[in-house]
């Protein structure tokens, strides 16, 4: 298994990051991918991804807009040049918009310069979106982006699950999917065939509705991979197979 987002560069994991590392390859978690979120965490995170060899990405997120918008995306396009022979640098993100945090005409500008970095480097993008969906697919269709992406953390319905896989987009499935409330999510899944979704935990957020209070770590994998081949009346390992080839896919692991 891959975990195709996962912060494992955050300081929650500072205490035990090896020790998390060491069960992820125990329990069949061969590797992450590490999703850059602010300047200030990309060096950091790139240390970590060498460390412990696993991928990264590099962007900005939403949440953390900076003053600058301009110089700080010279730093981003520096940065992509410098590890563009690297070969765990795969994608652009976590960028997107989030329309329930900070915000502004800001994200959709900060947004805007990081697809055009994207179409630029040729790497795919990880996309965070929260409530702005018809204006985040809006500015995908503009862009046309060769390389495509991930919508991180989807929740939505067929429908616009269908919208930003005809852009090029696959779907990032985590823990939402275990919780029998999140019915869209899973009528989602029943209803799209596999090869458009990836698996990811979003660690050390966004864990399992039975243990809210919890730090999420990679090692939900197996759960969120048993409810996908239990929504698809399918076998764990044709579910998993089929997982595995997306993500190499997309990011040219």
């Amino acid at each position: 298994m891959i975990d195709t987002h996962a912060h494992l560069d955050m300081s929650e994991f500072d205490n035990d990051r090896t020790q998390v590392f060491d069960a992820m390859h125990q329990n069949g978690i061969t590797s992450a991918i590490l999703p850059g979120v602010s300047v200030d965490q990309w060096q950091k995170q790139i240390e970590i991804a060498q460390q412990f060899d696993c991928y990264f990405s590099l962007g900005i997120h939403p949440w953390f807009v900076p003053e600058d918008i301009d110089a700080a995306i010279i730093k981003l396009s520096g940065m992509l040049q410098q590890h563009s022979n690297n070969k765990r640098l795969v994608a652009v993100g976590e960028c997107g918009l989030d329309k329930l945090h900070y915000w502004s005409d800001k994200q959709l500008l900060l947004l805007e310069k990081q697809l055009s970095l994207a179409q630029a480097y040729q790497l795919p993008v990880i996309l965070h979106a929260v409530k702005a969906h018809q204006q985040l697919l809006t500015m995908l269709a503009c862009f046309k982006l060769t390389k495509g992406g991930v919508v991180h953390g989807f929740y939505g319905n067929t429908d616009i699950a269908k919208r930003y896989i005809s852009l090029g987009f696959k779907l990032g499935i985590g823990a939402l999917i275990l919780n029998p409330s999140a019915k869209k999510l899973r009528e989602t899944v029943v209803n799209l065939p596999l090869e458009h979704f990836l698996i990811e935990t979003d660690s050390p957020s966004m864990p399992p509705f039975d243990h809210p209070q919890s730090r999420n770590t990679p090692l939900i994998l197996p759960r969120v991979v048993s409810e996908i081949a239990f929504l698809k009346k399918k076998s764990t390992v044709c579910i998993l197979e089929q997982l595995n080839k997306n993500a190499l896919q997309l990011f040219e692991l």
